[in-house]
């Protein structure tokens, strides 16, 4: 039986109970209508209860249209419109996608969530594993940390700023560039990371744990100096200086090749072992399986060396 075009890209996406979500077609195509300017959260980091707060300063392109965002997994604590408690007329959640109506047609949205990265065995989203919090947002992981437009079609500036202990997790990063962090009481700390530079929600990463780190730097054709660090368990750090060479030399040829200069004031890997991919491409945060990244001549076969440098190439994100 010959398909048609829609049916052929049609994709069903599927809650935890593998009952249908909602079937997307090619032709029910329609572009965004709300448009986010910027986009702040603030990840509150506990093992079993983690609270996340996203504040989305939006606008509204067609009048009267509802807000849709998407969630799964996630407890719903708060929603708030420029700071006022939305009544419980204007939204509604069902099947995981949150219909919010009556808005203005622009303001500042803010949604409080709660999420259980402990138990995402599922590697989605946020999760704890190994000691460490990671994210996985592609394809649609991003709606497991907040509710949100979650589709590649909308781009953002994101600042993010990560709370947690300081002993346990004393290494916190985001996308972008670091630009604040200090010392809280009960022996947390905190940072933030802005990207100036709109991005979908799937390329969106953040890692914090106990983590050791390689350092370098890089000259860009512009003589601009950006400093790049690969992270790593403290026993594997000396095994990331082929992944460093390699990093470099990819950047070099994106310069030589596509004229592309990275935009960012630092470049970071992280290397884990419990990873459902073999690399991420997120903005300015990679995050890659140990297996792709630690190589050196007394431990790695010829073949684990090329693949370790291909992975370097494939996976820096070009803006």
């Amino acid at each position: 039986m010959r398909l048609s075009l829609p049916a052929i890209f049609s994709k069903t996406r599927l809650m935890d109970n593998a009952q249908p979500l909602e079937t997307i077609q090619l032709g029910d195509y329609q572009p965004p209508v709300y448009r986010l300017h910027s986009v702040a959260l603030h990840f509150n980091l506990q093992e079993t209860v983690t609270i996340v707060h996203s504040r989305l300063d939006y606008e509204c392109l067609q009048q009267r249209a509802p807000l849709y965002l998407y969630g799964d997994g996630l407890e719903l604590l708060d929603i708030r419109i420029d700071d006022r408690e939305l009544a419980d007329s204007s939204y509604a959640l069902a099947g995981g996608r949150l219909s919010i109506t009556d808005l203005p047609a622009r303001g500042c949205l803010q949604i409080r969530t709660q999420i259980d990265p402990q138990d995402n065995t599922r590697l989605e989203g946020l999760y704890l594993s190994g000691g460490n919090f990671c994210t996985q947002c592609e394809a649609e992981g991003f709606r497991r940390i907040t509710y949100f437009p979650d589709r590649p079609d909308v781009l953002t500036r994101y600042t993010t700023t990560l709370e947690a202990d300081k002993t346990r997790y004393p290494v916190l990063l985001a996308n972008g560039n670091h630009v604040a962090g200090g010392n809280l009481e009960n022996g947390r700390h905190w940072a933030r990371w802005y990207d100036p530079f709109p991005k979908p929600s799937y390329l969106f990463a953040l890692v914090a744990g106990d983590l050791a780190c390689l350092e370098d730097q890089f000259t860009t054709a512009s003589g601009r100096q950006v400093q790049l660090y690969i992270y790593a368990k403290s026993p594997y750090i000396n095994r990331c200086h082929h992944a460093m060479a390699s990093l470099k030399k990819a950047m070099r040829w994106d310069e030589q090749r596509f004229g592309r200069e990275y935009d960012l004031n630092r470049y970071m890997i992280v290397a884990v072992d419990d990873f459902n991919m073999g690399a991420m491409e997120n903005k300015g945060l990679n995050v890659f399986n140990s297996k792709f990244v630690l190589a050196r001549p007394e431990t790695a076969t010829d073949k684990n060396r090329h693949r370790c440098r291909l992975s370097q190439c494939r996976r820096r994100h070009c803006p």
